[in-house]
């Protein structure tokens, strides 16, 4: 049995930085591809950033230059660091890990934790 759990979400200015944290725990023998995403109501979950492997991390245009991804092997973690924030970047953040455990892959979401900013 995997978990995730996200933490870091609140409310911050226009302008200013959240970083949120996605810490997984349980039966895991590796940890593969992995994703932000971010979803407001009425609008699908979108895409935020994500590593592919090693070196290949790809970012939403509207977010390049303002987030960073990055992975923690060691403590099984996963974080965004999200600077300049703008009021459009309010939302309900997920993240996303491909992780191994005693055979199979499987795809394991986060319950989400919101990143509120204000005008």
């Amino acid at each position: 049995q995997v978990q995730l759990v996200e933490s870091g979400g609140g409310l911050v200015q226009a302008g200013g930085s959240l970083t949120l944290s996605c810490a997984a725990s349980g039966s895991i023998s590796s940890i593969g591809a992995v994703a932000w995403y971010r979803q407001t109501p009425g609008k699908q979950r979108e895409l935020v950033a994500g590593i592919i492997s090693v070196g290949m991390t790809n970012y939403l245009g509207a977010v390049k230059g303002r987030f960073t991804i990055s992975k923690d092997n060691a403590k099984n973690t996963l974080n965004l660091q999200m600077n300049s924030l703008k009021c459009e970047d309010a939302a309900v953040y997920y993240c996303q890990l491909a992780i191994k455990g005693a055979a199979a892959v499987n795809a394991y979401w986060g319950q989400g934790t919101q990143g509120t900013v204000s005008s």
